[in-house]
């Protein structure tokens, strides 16, 4: 058992953690640059892709930020024809968003960077450390 209580341990354990999400991050962010967009502009497109027709309100609550921190990169998006946004048919008031096809083709290059990446790493590793893996990263997202 590792004893998390020893300083040294900690300090590991956050470097380990600040690194490995550099490394998690680095190639989608320099495809995202190429584009003059940037990492949130990149957690937009993945929860879309994950729920297409998701409202405005619900991405709100999926990336918990303000109406203000939202607004200039979906309009980005918006503009740069990598998200639609379009009327709900029963509410007029709602605004719903789905990739265009550019967008849907960004959003999987993207994805598909982190999953080589992630299938890499998980073939250098037995089954239980990659469940214990998925376990703490499952744990840590029960506190966002």
């Amino acid at each position: 058992m590792i004893d998390f209580s020893s300083p040294a341990t900690q300090h590991e354990a956050l470097a380990a953690f600040f690194k490995a999400y550099q490394a998690f991050t680095a190639r989608p962010d320099d495809m995202l640059a190429r584009r003059g967009l940037s990492r949130v502009h990149h957690r937009i497109l993945f929860f879309i892709a994950r729920s297409p027709e998701l409202s405005v309100s619900e991405l709100l609550a999926r990336l918990k930020v303000s109406k203000q921190a939202l607004n200039v990169p979906l309009r980005q998006l918006v503009q740069m024809r990598l998200v639609d946004s379009r009327t709900d048919a029963d509410d007029k008031r709602k605004r719903l968003l789905v990739l265009t096809a550019d967008g849907l083709k960004l959003e999987a290059a993207l994805r598909k960077e982190q999953i080589r990446l992630l299938r890499q790493c998980f073939e250098q590793l037995d089954d239980s450390a990659v469940a214990g893996w998925l376990e703490v990263n499952l744990a840590l997202a029960r506190h966002w």
